[in-house]
């Protein structure tokens, strides 16, 4: 039997990319799971034939208000939740220095990268602590441990998931719930796809391996991160970089 068989699950950003792999991952492993993403026609391309372990929501991740009742709503569907993992993100425009950056366009990114992730698990863990029992996943990104050049309101945003983390990961240590960042270097996603080549190969190039991971090797980590068996690890940024980070 899967260990996520009787898990519930809520996955932000579940439409594309390194959610929806994650999503369908935990979904043929048995989860009930909640699907969020900004664009409601492709959580419904996506996600058809399994519709008993499945509460599909079309909402703006940084609205608290739509969040809060998103939430509450996968809870009276399934009765719980144990697992939240937030893969919503955005790189806002890159290639341009700190000087050239558009002060809308970085509020922008940590609205969706840093403010709906705090949202979420904000919503999530009191029921959470109800039942002395949670896995909370941020994804983060290499750019939050190390910043890269030509990407100011990315990699800030993503440090201060990081940040957030460390924070979470401490104040519930003694509660049953753990929670975990993982930090990916370059993963081919439409994320990744969108950006300039010349920023991809600049963020390749800084990989020991010299490739991308797949969006396969991310979410079975993400999987080992929000299961049972990971019980000791929590407030940790789990590397997932071919070798960049090493710490």
């Amino acid at each position: 039997m899967s260990s996520f068989s009787t898990q519930v699950a809520i996955i932000t950003g579940a439409a594309s990319g390194l959610g929806l792999v994650i999503a369908h991952k935990l979904l043929n492993e048995g989860a009930s799971v909640g699907l969020f993403d900004l664009n409601a026609k492709a959580l419904n391309e996506e996600f058809v034939g399994n519709l008993d372990k499945e509460e599909l929501i079309g909402l703006d991740v940084t609205d608290e208000e739509q969040v809060e009742k998103a939430v509450a709503r996968v809870i009276e569907r399934f009765g719980k939740v144990d697992i939240l993992i937030n893969c919503a993100g955005i790189t806002g425009t890159t290639g341009v220095q700190s000087h050239e950056v558009d002060t809308l366009n970085l509020k922008k990114v940590f609205d969706v990268n840093f403010m709906a992730s705090y949202y979420t698990s904000k919503a999530v863990l009191p029921y959470m602590l109800t039942k002395h029992y949670g896995r909370i996943l941020h994804i983060a990104s290499i750019a939050g441990k190390e910043g890269n050049a030509g990407m100011l309101a990315y990699s800030a945003s993503k440090a201060a998931v990081i940040g957030m983390t460390k924070v979470q990961g401490k104040e519930y240590a003694e509660s049953g719930i753990t929670v975990n960042a993982l930090a990916p270097a370059v993963i081919r996603t439409p994320l990744v796809d969108a950006m300039p080549e010349a920023q991809v190969k600049y963020m390749t190039d800084k990989i020991p391996m010299k490739r991308c991971g797949t969006l396969e090797e991310a979410a079975n980590m993400a999987a080992f991160i929000v299961s049972h068996e990971n019980s000791f690890a929590t407030g940790f940024t789990f590397d997932l970089s071919g070798g960049r980070a090493t710490y």
